[in-house]
């Protein structure tokens, strides 16, 4: 696909390509030289593609088509039963920004069993929150806190700090009555928001130290 012009047909075949470098050039000519046809075969792609660079490719290469024709495919795409697919559609609507993502942003994807898509949708829910909603998008990730690995709980904590202040009562309130691990996890954030520049290691420490000896030092 070297044309300026293309067809969906052919960006679909060039993206099939066995060779990641490949589809990486196909997905950025197509963020630059953008059709209408596109999106359709943008979003179908990114819910196979298995190369880290060509799928964020194929989002930037969405963000360079109107929201009105992006928002509905990518919401509609959250019903597809391919967890990557609606993993991708959630980073996607991250991206774009457009404040109709919000409410698709629902406690099913929050609290998904599969853990990219939670992850996706910890980030679009962050991106996407509206002003004065984000005490109430606190509580609802409070059920999160302990989950899951060391690249988990580090992107949860990242949501809390977006959230800044909104989140420090509910932080505070599972730290003292929430299960062993989720209430670690809510100290260390605690910590961070408190100190930004700590990093998430030192701050688990930090709590670790405090919650096993219950003392700050």
């Amino acid at each position: 696909m070297t044309d300026v012009h293309h067809t969906p047909t052919q960006l679909a075949e060039a993206l099939e390509s066995v060779s990641a470098s490949r589809r990486l050039q196909v997905a950025m000519i197509a963020g630059s030289r953008p059709e209408p046809g596109d999106v359709a075969v943008l979003i179908r792609r990114s819910g196979v593609e298995p190369d880290f660079f060509v799928r964020d490719m194929l989002v930037w290469a969405l963000l360079s088509h109107p929201a009105d024709r992006t928002v509905p495919a990518l919401l509609a795409e959250l019903d597809s039963a391919n967890p990557q697919a609606r993993a991708q559609a959630l980073h996607a609507l991250s991206k774009v920004g457009d404040p109709r993502g919000w409410p698709a942003v629902t406690d099913e994807f929050i609290g998904s069993a599969d853990d990219e898509v939670a992850l996706a949708a910890w980030r679009a829910a962050a991106a996407l929150v509206p002003s004065g909603e984000e005490e109430h998008l606190a509580r609802r990730l409070a059920g999160q806190l302990g989950r899951g690995d060391h690249t988990m709980q580090l992107s949860l904590g990242r949501t809390y700090l977006s959230l800044g202040e909104a989140g420090e009562a509910v932080l505070a309130e599972a730290a003292e009555t929430a299960g062993s691990e989720a209430a670690l996890h809510a100290e260390t954030i605690q910590r961070l928001i408190a100190d930004p520049d700590l990093g998430f290691d030192a701050a688990r420490e930090e709590a670790l130290r405090f919650w096993v000896m219950g003392t700050p030092e």
